[in-house]
């Protein structure tokens, strides 16, 4: 193996792909993109499920492109950036005096993707008081602007998006459910990327191209315990997340090389909220080698030390035979043992913060 990695970047799509700015071939993508041809030439509803930047809004575009209303318009709304006071002026535009303020007419979103596409991001975050009138106009294609009695007819495609499970909210009474089922037609769920690990090295090779362009500055090679910290990072935020630190290392860079953006990043905070799954995974992964460009640490961006003392703290400690999964799963064990001992520490430390907090204030003593 080279001692550095030259850059390369994707190769040019086929002229006939239609999902351009999709970038990867994991088996997760293709599955998704797969599901993006099967619906896009029908005017069904689409329900876009995943984690927070995972390219709902990518996605979304892709199945407006790929269907017969490519060409018309593509409206898009977050829904969890609007007030409630002002989201059906949003959907459905107002005339002119309608409330204080209107000081002239607007045109809504539905009317604006009329013959088109409309795309409604964050749509588990519409007030329940909302909630009827949006499902009416799904149902029947019509509404009626702010201060105007006249009904509007048109023809929209809707393609929503949640990070939220809105199954579980209409269980709780948060979200209708005759609009969840209106919603649910066609749903789509995005792999995290820590579920699609192998797109990885083609993502930060594309945002480095970006981001080098950009900045007018050449980044030629990325040594390989960078991108092993960056494939197996466990990405919270995902592609957006990874995104801007690959914006960073491009910043930091200054000699040609991407240097590892994750390394001395984490605080002890971080640590608290740290997946104990999450590092037991990569330790087996990596064949329970902590150190070096292979190993656990580099994976997860750490330091070795400091993945050391994690382990102790959390009790997980390497399986004395590989054979099998016998050890393994005794490891997973003794940390199962170990988390109740670990929950009553925590608990003792919150309820000492709150005593302090109850009394005028706290007392110290000097021996």
């Amino acid at each position: 193996m080279p001692e550095h990695e030259t850059v390369t970047y994707p190769e040019a799509d086929p002229p006939d792909r239609r999902f351009k700015r999709i970038i990867g071939n994991s088996a997760a993508l293709e599955f998704v993109l797969g599901q993006v041809e099967q619906v896009a030439s029908t005017d069904s509803t689409v329900l876009i499920e995943g984690e927070t930047g995972t390219g709902k809004e990518l996605i979304a575009q892709a199945i407006h492109s790929s269907s017969e209303r490519y060409g018309r318009a593509f409206i898009k709304l977050n829904c969890a950036a609007i007030p409630l006071d002002l989201l059906e002026s949003e959907l459905f535009g107002h005339e002119k005096g309608a409330f204080t303020g209107a000081i002239a007419q607007k045109i809504g979103r539905f009317e604006m993707a009329d013959k088109g596409t409309l795309f409604l991001d964050e749509v588990g975050d519409i007030p329940p008081a909302f909630q009827p009138k949006l499902l009416r106009v799904l149902q029947e294609q019509e509404f009626e602007r702010l201060g105007c009695g006249r009904t509007h007819k048109v023809d929209v495609r809707l393609v929503a998006a949640t990070n939220r499970n809105l199954g579980k909210m209409v269980a709780r009474g948060q979200f209708r459910s005759d609009l969840y089922y209106r919603l649910n037609v066609f749903p789509i769920l995005l792999p995290a990327l820590r579920e699609r690990r192998e797109d990885i090295p083609a993502l930060v090779s594309h945002f480095v191209k970006i981001f080098s362009r950009r900045m007018k500055k050449r980044v030629e090679s990325i040594p390989p315990d960078t991108m092993s910290a960056l494939q197996w990072h466990s990405w919270p935020g995902n592609i957006r997340e990874l995104q801007n630190m690959v914006e960073r290392a491009v910043i930091l860079s200054q000699d040609g090389m991407l240097h590892n953006p994750l390394r001395n990043q984490r605080t002890d905070s971080a640590w608290e909220d740290s997946d104990p799954a999450l590092i037991l995974e990569t330790l087996e992964e990596a064949g329970w080698v902590v150190g070096g460009p292979r190993g656990a640490a580099a994976k997860l961006g750490l330091k070795r030390t400091t993945l050391l003392a994690k382990m102790k703290k959390l009790g997980i400690s390497r399986p004395i035979s590989q054979e099998g999964t016998e050890m393994v799963d005794m490891a997973r064990e003794a940390y199962a043992r170990k988390m109740p001992r670990l929950e009553r520490v925590r608990q003792r430390e919150s309820s000492s913060i709150l005593e302090i907090g109850v009394n005028e204030s706290p007392r110290f003593c000097a021996e």
